[in-house]
């Protein structure tokens, strides 16, 4: 029996971004095995007939040894499951497990770097310097025979090749996750009232948070009715989180509202009008595939893997990043002119329909798997 090994930093977001790709490699008769840290989805996990391997992964951690002792975990698991493809998601889980593919003799490698993360977005020379440290180790690791990379967006492909740290022909380039359209409908308009703006992320100031705040700060000043949205939570891992204090503060400016986590996006996009993601850099964001899938406008910023989900001014805008009047502005013209909302929204389904379907993105998963299974 075919297995594969899915590697990645905690159960839930194995469960929010690759379920419905173990779905389909067990749906083939494949046995799927999960590593990861373990919160709180451990028997979600284990019902959906998976194999659940619990390491000591934390996404934030920088201690040598326990580091080390990560590493030698994953070499364990390896040795100990044998899968006949390894798929590593997300950076740390990229260096983590190349490396210990390295010094196991595990022979096929999946590499899916979903955006190239802070360690690629932040400007101070601490972040330059590990940012050439990470450069390196990658091109050490990724350019070895069997070693499939995923990238999610044209920008990424560019910047891998360019500095070298993977070949052209290594690289798949595959849009995100994808998103279930029958999940996420074409909705109708939400009633009448004021335009509601729904930023759904994790709150961190590298997704645009303070920028989207001060847009609807100015918004208010102007006298534009309106409403702002934060849906979801701070990310203690994450060096750029925002704290609960500011988000409450806000809340009680009446600037915006901290809706927190919410397990309901597709309610979200039911009363929202707008979707609003004025983000510094992504891979391919899974909340602006399902706002557009919905059928809702989206203002975000023209930076990678943002700029890969609409077209501007046909599905949405696109505004600078790190600023907030241009967001406002923006933020403006679809509050007042509620036909350029309806456009946009439809135009924003049918590019998701065309580009970002769930079932197109399992198949390219599937292809690459069989590829590799080949040699």
């Amino acid at each position: 029996m075919t297995k594969i090994m899915f590697l990645i930093t905690e159960d839930w977001a194995f469960l929010s971004h690759r379920r419905v790709l173990g779905d389909a490699c067990r749906d083939i008769g494949w046995q799927v095995v999960v590593a990861a840290h373990v919160t709180d989805k451990a028997e979600v996990i284990a019902q959906a007939g998976f194999t659940l391997e619990p390491l000591p992964l934390e996404r934030r951690g920088t201690h040598p040894w326990r580091e080390a002792r990560t590493v030698l975990a994953i070499m364990a698991a390896l040795r100990r499951h044998r899968p006949d493809i390894l798929h590593c998601v997300a950076l740390k889980p990229v260096l983590y497990g190349n490396l210990a593919a390295l010094l196991t003799g595990q022979r096929r490698v999946v590499s899916a770097l979903a955006g190239m993360g802070y360690a690629f977005t932040g400007t101070t020379g601490r972040i330059k310097l590990l940012r050439a440290g990470l450069s390196a180790g990658l091109r050490l690791l990724l350019r070895r025979p069997g070693n499939e990379v995923i990238l999610q967006n044209d920008d990424d492909r560019a910047l891998v090749v360019e500095q070298g740290i993977a070949a052209a022909g290594q690289i798949t380039l595959i849009r995100g996750s994808g998103v279930d359209l029958a999940a996420f409908p074409a909705l109708p308009p939400p009633p009448d009232g004021p335009v509601i703006f729904a930023v759904v992320a994790r709150m961190l100031a590298d997704k645009g948070i303070v920028e989207a705040v001060e847009a609807a700060r100015a918004l208010r000043r102007d006298g534009v009715p309106h409403r702002l949205w934060l849906v979801g939570t701070p990310d203690p891992h994450n060096p750029s989180t925002l704290d609960e204090r500011q988000l409450r503060a806000w809340q009680e400016e009446g600037v915006a509202e901290w809706l927190g986590h919410r397990s309901d996006i597709a309610e979200i996009w039911r009363q929202a009008h707008v979707a609003v993601l004025p983000s510094y850099r992504e891979g391919m964001p899974k909340a602006l595939l399902e706002a557009a899938a919905s059928a809702r406008p989206i203002i975000t910023t023209d930076v990678v893997g943002c700029r890969e989900v609409i077209k501007d001014g046909v599905e949405g805008l696109l505004v600078p990043a790190r600023q907030s009047a241009g967001l406002a502005a923006a933020m403006r013209r679809l509050a007042e002119d509620p036909a350029l909302r309806l456009a946009m929204g439809q135009a924003a389904r049918t590019r998701a329909e065309r580009r970002f379907g769930q079932q197109a993105v399992v198949a390219q998963h599937l292809a690459l798997y069989r590829r590799l299974l080949e040699h």
